[in-house]
């Protein structure tokens, strides 16, 4: 018996400002669905979800939602007016006796419920969002962008708390690795169109360009039709006193219809200017020692950059990679050891604040008043690689409409804010880039064109980011700061140096206090590397041991739970949710660990 949708849209239209941005659009979501949900930015991914959670309600058509089906969305910008820490907020709608729910996803998260409303930032509000979706559990989430402002480690464990979910999902993200990890079905929002393909994203760039193929090829025959049409209604006057009148309407109709037709928007036309040649030896660091008050950021750190080297620096939010980043460059000083900065360098800056844009000034008088980009006597050029160009031209290379050009920056979504910063990088002759956080906001195809151009570049990279994917198109080194002052340096991208550190057994597994002393140049061999086992098998028998660690983690906090003798008869519902809890976590834990036996066996 077929299982009745989730979600449907039926004959959706919306138009936002005079502008169509879907026209009889009709969708469904299914039991068990993980959709990735993928397109430009400003196609209308985010206003198409919030059409699916209700809060956007269209020109024309129907949302219909099964009676008793729930469907959960993270607010971008949650309200958290009437509460006065973060935890009230991600557990007002819990069930009586569930709260136990947001302390597990709050550990996953990395996000403290006791934080006040009033100090927290804004990724910890997101945060605060995603752990109140997720500690509620509908049948149906919907989440946009729920990576940006989580660090790698927490990436990959929500990654394995959707993989492991029962619940139907779809998800905007620009981190490839991922929606590749998630997705089964791909919805794409281009030009106002949204097509639909039973397979993940894992192929879904081919798949884009075989319908941009297709489309040109359509578009090239109408323009042969048309133009052999033309020639026909000219050639006919001469050759019949009386024209055939249907043939004539029917080649203003092959006009009329190419020109409905929605061009593709192009990419953004970006360009990296080299400037002078460095020295080969770019940043020379021994023996750096920083901390803040009790908080060690790195101990007897030593790095050395060469001339065209690409370096990224991971690890959880808060462990000190911009401290690190600002020391290498001399922006900030260490306690103890030493940097030598190599010669002629030009450094250019990519923050993770994005404050060398000013929020309340238009995006023109961002470009004009920087003295960088300014041209000496001139309010609406700037100079862009050494040569003058007209503010607006410039801000269309980077996908901008001329109406925007006097708009306040603030008004700019997160990925045209990025792309504005990174037109003001990309006009800057530079030999040494310091990219923090750059992937945040943008689209797969400014990705693309951003690593390309990063692979030209003749100068050096150190850069700061959570896509792991980027990370492995771009890094030739990896900086792995691990906290407690330990950072370790790797060869090659992030999938290189996680094949390369020490794993932890045993106790040293459970203890994130006792981590593994095996020097950073050891190179254990990779897991399940010459065995019998399949990939997706050997991809399990690395997960397993995580797995085993979160439920044991999980069986702990309800057993701490349920050792109040007075739990019971004061909160009976409480308790019989917590006893159903640990005996599913406790069968679950068997099972996972009867599975790691049976796959460490046959490897």
């Amino acid at each position: 018996m077929a299982r009745a949708p989730l979600l449907q849209l039926s004959s959706i239209s919306l138009t936002f400002g005079g502008n169509p941005v879907f026209d009889d659009l009709s969708l469904t979501v299914q039991p068990g669905d993980r959709i990735a949900l993928v397109g430009r930015n400003g196609s209308g991914k985010s206003t198409l979800m919030k059409v699916m959670a209700g809060l956007v309600e269209p020109d024309r058509g129907t949302r219909t939602v099964p009676p008793g089906v729930t469907v959960g969305y993270m607010e971008q910008e949650p309200d958290l007016a009437r509460f006065a820490t973060l935890g009230d907020f991600a557990a007002s709608h819990l069930p009586e006796g569930q709260d136990y729910r947001l302390a597990v996803v709050a550990e996953g998260l990395k996000f403290n419920p006791d934080t006040p409303v009033a100090t927290a930032s804004g990724g910890e509000r997101r945060r605060a969002a995603l752990a109140k979706l997720l500690a509620e559990a509908p049948e149906l989430m919907l989440l946009d962008e729920p990576t940006n402002h989580l660090d790698i480690q927490a990436i990959e464990w929500l990654e394995r708390e959707l993989l492991d979910t029962r619940a139907a999902f779809v998800l905007i993200s620009h981190d490839r690795a991922f929606l590749r990890a998630l997705s089964r079905t791909t919805l794409w929002i281009d030009r106002g169109e949204v097509r639909r393909r039973e397979a993940g994203f894992e192929s879904f760039e081919d798949w884009r360009e075989t319908i941009w193929a297709e489309e040109d090829e359509a578009r090239h025959k109408l323009d042969r039709k048309i133009k052999h049409e033309a020639k026909w209604a000219v050639e006919g006057i001469s050759a019949r006193r009386k024209r055939n009148m249907g043939r004539v309407r029917a080649l203003q109709q092959l006009r009329a219809d190419r020109a409905a037709q929605i061009r593709r928007q192009g990419t953004a036309a970006l360009e990296l200017a080299s400037g002078p040649v460095s020295g080969k030896k770019v940043i020379e660091a021994t023996g750096l020692t920083k901390s803040y008050g009790d908080k060690l950021i790195v101990k007897d750190f030593s790095l050395r950059v060469l001339r065209g080297d690409r370096v990224a620096f991971v690890g959880p939010n808060g462990v000190g990679k911009t401290t690190l980043l600002k020391m290498l460059t001399g922006d900030v000083q260490p306690d103890a050891g030493t940097v030598a900065l190599g010669t002629s360098l030009e450094i250019a800056v990519f923050d993770q604040a994005r404050a060398r844009l000013d929020l309340e000034a238009s995006l023109w008088d961002n470009l004009t008043v920087d003295p960088l980009m300014r041209v000496s006597g001139s309010s609406d050029q700037v100079m862009v690689r050494g040569q003058p160009k007209h503010v607006v031209a410039y801000l269309k290379d980077f996908l901008f409409q001329e109406a925007q050009a006097r708009a306040p920056v603030r008004s700019l979504s997160g990925g045209e804010r990025a792309r504005l910063l990174l037109a003001k990088l990309m006009a800057q002759p530079s030999n040494l880039l310091i990219l923090d956080e750059p992937t945040n906001d943008l689209d797969v195809e400014t990705l693309d064109l951003l690593q390309d151009i990063l692979g030209e570049y003749d100068g050096t990279v150190l850069l700061v980011s959570h896509d792991r994917d980027f990370i492995d198109r771009i890094a030739t080194t990896t900086v792995a700061m691990e906290g407690g002052g330990r950072a370790s340096v790797y060869p090659g991208g992030w999938s290189d140096h996680v094949s390369q550190r020490p794993q932890p057994t045993g106790d040293a597994q459970k203890s994130v206090a006792k981590p593994a002393a095996a020097p950073p140049t050891a190179k254990p061999e990779a897991a399940g590397r010459g065995t019998g086992l399949s990939f997706t098998e050997r991809k399990r028998l690395e997960d397993l041991p995580a797995v085993i660690a979160r439920l044991e983690s999980e069986i702990a906090k309800l057993s701490d739970l349920l050792a109040d003798a007075d739990l019971f008869t004061r909160e009976p519902v409480k308790f019989r949710k917590a006893t159903e809890a640990l005996t599913e976590r406790q069968a679950a834990l068997e099972a996972a660990e009867t599975e790691w036996l049976e796959l460490a066996d046959r490897a």
